[in-house]
């Protein structure tokens, strides 16, 4: 390991002389959006909040950036959301893919919508302002993956559109690439993996996305995987799709 580290190429950041001072300072709007300026007056990030303010921040500029860890993994950092109904093939895809990039030496990592809800977001519930918090947390920390150089795969139904454009906000242009599984309803309700469908036709789940909650699908997705005709591609085909885009891309380089 030692050997190994002494052919790392320098860090880039550390050619500047010093550690640059950095001061970000959050303003909080009248509108309850707040505003993040860092120390040369630009606007680094705005969100929304709840009505209070977070005073004496200061962000901590680490000498290793991104563009270094994008160095060392010799890929760039990406989101990878893939949204669609429920037994649409997400999940699937998702594990095809990272398997994938995995056997070309790339390192990602999946968030799965069902696994966060066994640990990050298990306090959460399937009301609507619930399903808002847990996508902006999926969405904070896909990007805090990104940030690492990691390609992140996000796998969540997340359906309501304002919610996935608030994740895609968050990132560099770019940075997000919207995959939507564009299966009918009926396909996923035919396939039904969990029982889920079944439930909720029965009336024994309520706000089930695509039967008494509504889904809505992307307007501008980067890829869309789709049925052709009767047959859906395999999970290893639509994968290879989402591979080529990241080629043309260049985020498959450092």
């Amino acid at each position: 390991m030692t050997s190994g580290l002494k052919n790392l190429a320098p860090i880039k950041a550390m050619e500047a002389s010093g550690t640059p001072s950095y001061k970000v300072d959050v303003e909080v709007k009248p509108n309850g959006r707040a505003v993040t300026n860092d120390s040369n007056g630009s606007i680094l990030r705005e969100t929304s909040t709840n009505g209070t303010r977070s005073t004496n921040i200061v962000w901590h500029k680490c000498s290793v950036e991104k563009n270094d860890r994008q160095e060392l993994l010799q890929q760039k950092g990406c989101v990878i959301w893939i949204t669609g109904l429920s037994g649409s093939g997400k999940s699937t895809v998702a594990c095809a893919l990272t398997r994938a990039l995995h056997a070309r030496g790339k390192l990602t990592y999946v968030l799965d919508g069902d696994n966060v809800r066994h640990g990050l977001n298990r306090d959460l519930t399937f009301k609507a302002e619930d399903r808002a918090e847990n996508i902006r947390r999926i969405g904070e920390v896909a990007k805090l993956f990104a940030d690492a150089g990691l390609i992140c795969i996000a796998s969540a139904i997340s359906p309501y559109r304002k919610d996935r454009d608030a994740c895609r906000s968050i990132l560099p242009d770019g940075d997000f690439i919207e995959v939507f599984m564009d299966v009918p309803l009926c396909v996923c309700e035919a396939r039904d993996p969990k029982g889920l469908y079944k439930l909720a036709r029965a009336g024994k789940i309520k706000g089930f996305t695509g039967i008494d909650d509504p889904y809505e699908a992307p307007l501008n997705s980067e890829i869309v995987l789709h049925q052709e005709g009767e047959v859906c591609p395999p999970p290893d085909a639509m994968a290879d799709k989402v591979i080529s885009y990241l080629e043309a891309k260049g985020y498959l380089q450092p």
